[in-house]
């Protein structure tokens, strides 16, 4: 039986799972605890935020994210590409950085805009 805190939501339900008994979850206050905490155990994900290098920017550096969540055993990978990236500005929040970020189907996206000097 593992223990964790939902963060699907701000109550932060505390959920117990069985996994020998079907991955059954109990504590959760609606649909989505039960859910996460199956995905937790079986396959956990995060979404990557961080940022990276642009020039000729008003800032050094432009927050990025990826569209959707990846596997987090991948996170260190996926860190080490991103640390390759350089962008020259003008950056527009949206425009993809990376592709397929790792064979994920996740893209990496700037998270805001970043107008040049």
């Amino acid at each position: 039986m593992k223990e964790l805190i939902c963060i699907v939501c701000p109550k932060g339900c505390h959920l117990k799972v069985d996994e020998e008994n079907g991955w059954a979850v109990t504590g959760n206050s609606c649909p989505k605890g039960a859910e996460y905490g199956q995905n937790e155990l079986r396959n956990p994900t995060r979404v990557l935020t961080t940022t990276v290098c642009v020039e000729g920017g008003l800032y050094p550096r432009i927050p990025v994210k990826t569209s959707r969540t990846i596997p987090r055993g991948l996170l260190m990978d996926a860190m080490a590409e991103v640390a390759k990236v350089r962008l020259t500005a003008p950056v527009r929040r949206g425009q993809v950085i990376l592709p397929d970020l790792l064979g994920t189907g996740a893209d990496l996206v700037a998270s805001r805009d970043m107008d040049a000097l």
